[in-house]
């Protein structure tokens, strides 16, 4: 429990930037963050309105390199990138023909902080694991006998 809260403390002190959108067809929105050191970032669309449509996403970084790319065609999707500091961009382009509504989330995870309460959380885990097959050992149930007339 303490490695779970410690997790999510972790990412909630990340920066992140959120923005809503209504994009018109084949229309682009951007959101730019500054980010230092080298980590993993994240971008989470969610798309209020969702028809079946996708929305075309890239991340580009300060010298304008795809680092990442991909369609989104869900209510709701998150993805991750590795960045290397500095200026990063999400590029949203609607591939619908009607308006779409979006909000969108980017920002950091601060995953080189996640590195010991990600062990206390395994630790955890395996206390678990190793405590009930300890208890399930020795357990048996008592069958009745086959030959009851």
């Amino acid at each position: 429990m303490i490695g779970m809260i410690w997790l999510s403390i972790v990412f909630d002190e990340g920066e992140r930037s959120s923005e809503n959108f209504s994009l018109k067809s084949s229309e682009s929105a951007e959101i730019g963050m500054y980010f230092e050191g080298k980590d993993i970032g994240y971008y989470k669309i969610f798309m209020p309105e969702f028809s079946g449509e996708g929305v075309f996403v890239q991340i580009i970084d300060q010298n304008h390199n795809v680092i990442s790319d991909g369609t989104v065609e869900t209510k709701m999707s998150v993805g991750y990138f590795d960045f290397e500091g500095g200026e990063n961009i999400v590029k949203i382009t609607n591939l619908s023909d009607e308006n779409m509504i979006l909000e969108v989330e980017f920002g950091d995870t601060n995953g080189r902080e996640m590195i010991i309460p990600g062990i206390i959380t395994l630790a955890g885990g395996l206390m678990i694991v190793i405590a009930l097959y300890i208890k399930l050992r020795d357990y048996r149930i008592e069958q009745p006998d086959e030959n009851i007339s």
